[in-house]
């Protein structure tokens, strides 16, 4: 797939002056809870309505959607606000059903998008027609296969296409519930400039308090628009209510945002700085993060060594460390007197960790 402008012509016809709003409940319950949720978001930005309509969960029992019933509801809050709709298609059956209501968006979930078959399955049945197709990223941080799903697509003829960052599923404890690795999306971006990309802070956060700091780290990196779970009633909706907000919160939440605007030479180096800013500043988050990971394993060490009355400083290991890291320095354009000063400063935390530990 080459980078081409007409992927974003689906997008530039709204002639939108803000990034795009699409917003619903995560999951559709009743005639009456879209109905009314349709209409509190019709007064804010929102441009598309989201719902839920086939929930795959992580485990059976839980709320799994009310199936193509739901359709229906879409169908009729768009007649009645019009909103544009979108919901989630897994598989062709979904989609033969969206395409007898009316959707105008379909999305392919992450676990979708981890299978080419399905993915095929989906371009097939969508060949011939003009429907606009977001893709979500695979449930594991892989950009190959993200953009192999995008390919799928557009080789089956679609070209009003987009992807929705929704964050990478990690065996590790984070404040998100599903990590945004935001390098993988920047990466994206790099490579195709033209390709919508959209967040969806709600599954990132797995909470409703961080979601507009994430908006805003997306506007900041240049993103063209927002997912977001709403709920007239957050706490006792069918499924994922950590995450949702009211539409009265998105309404205030979308004021509040930092919009970047285009404008003349200097004010586009000023956007392109800030970029290129927002980028470094998610890279040194990872990197304090990561270095609190280093210590955490050095603590484990320190206690092994306090059990076995070994000494904190293993010159033969420390020397060794040294070593292979000013070789990957120099892979990566990092001077030998930069790594040395780096180490030497970690190392210098990890024995006052071992000395804390092994003094108490």
């Amino acid at each position: 797939m080459e980078n081409k402008k007409e992927l974003r012509n689906w997008l530039d016809t709204f002639g939108l002056d803000h990034p795009l709003v699409i917003a619903g409940p995560c999951s559709a319950e009743t005639e009456a809870q879209v109905l009314k949720i349709a209409h509190q978001l019709k007064e804010t930005d929102t441009t598309v309505f989201r719902a839920g309509i086939w929930k795959p969960r992580t485990r059976p029992g839980n709320f799994e959607g009310v199936g193509a019933l739901g359709l229906k509801w879409l169908q009729k809050a768009k007649e009645e606000t019009g909103l544009l709709t979108t919901t989630e298609v897994a598989n062709a059956n979904h989609v033969d059903l969206a395409l007898k209501h009316d959707v105008d968006i379909l999305w392919v979930g992450a676990r979708t998008t981890v299978s080419p078959f399905i993915v095929q399955e989906l371009a097939d049945a969508l060949q011939g027609t003009d429907k606009t197709v977001l893709i979500k990223n695979p449930v594991n941080p892989d950009l190959p296969l993200w953009l192999g799903a995008v390919e799928r697509f557009y080789e089956a003829g679609l070209k009003n296409l987009g992807v929705i960052h929704r964050g990478f599923s990690t065996y590790e404890k984070t404040r998100y519930r599903n990590n945004p690795e935001w390098q993988i999306p920047i990466d994206l971006q790099n490579r195709f400039p033209d390709l919508p990309l959209i967040l969806d802070p709600s599954h990132i956060a797995g909470r409703r308090d961080i979601i507009f700091d994430l908006c805003q780290t997306a506007l900041d990196l240049n993103y063209d628009g927002l997912m977001v779970e709403t709920h007239y009633d957050p706490d006792n909706a069918w499924s994922d209510a950590k995450q949702q907000i009211t539409p009265e919160t998105l309404h205030q939440m979308t004021i509040d945002l930092r919009i970047r605007k285009k404008g003349d030479a200097a004010l586009e180096f000023q956007n392109e700085l800030n970029t290129l800013r927002t980028q470094i500043d998610v890279i040194d988050n990872k990197i304090v993060e990561m270095m609190g990971k280093r210590m955490k394993i050095a603590d484990t060490i320190g206690g092994l060594k306090k059990q076995h009355n070994v000494a904190i400083l293993q010159r033969k290991r420390w020397n060794e460390v040294l070593g292979r890291m000013i070789l990957r320095g120099e892979e990566t354009d990092l001077s030998e007197e930069f790594v040395l000063k780096l180490y030497k400063a970690i190392h210098q935390e990890s024995i006052n960790h071992q000395k804390k530990i092994i003094n108490d």
